[in-house]
């Protein structure tokens, strides 16, 4: 498996029993702080992130034209409420 490009260091301010839940749990996976910290980032950025992301993805489409008139939708759904529609 190839290693992952990494960024230059950053400098991060924790609280204290962060670190030390985070220290804990790299002693008993025998693997380093960095690898828990990105590993924690990473489900993050899959879960809430990614709502957020999606989100500013939205807001651009949006911006550049993308998307249904509400209006329209709102309508479509009338006609297949009311069975015009199949």
């Amino acid at each position: 498996m190839s290693k992952a490009e990494l960024s230059d260091p950053i400098a991060l301010r924790i609280p204290v029993d962060v670190l030390a839940d985070i220290e804990k749990i790299a002693t008993v996976s025998e693997r380093t702080r960095s690898w828990v910290i990105v590993r924690a980032l990473r489900l993050y950025l899959a879960s809430e992130g990614s709502d957020c992301l999606a989100i500013v993805r939205g807001r651009g489409q949006a911006l550049e034209g993308g998307g249904h008139d509400a209006d329209d939708v709102l309508g479509e759904l009338e006609s297949i409420v009311r069975g015009k529609v199949a």
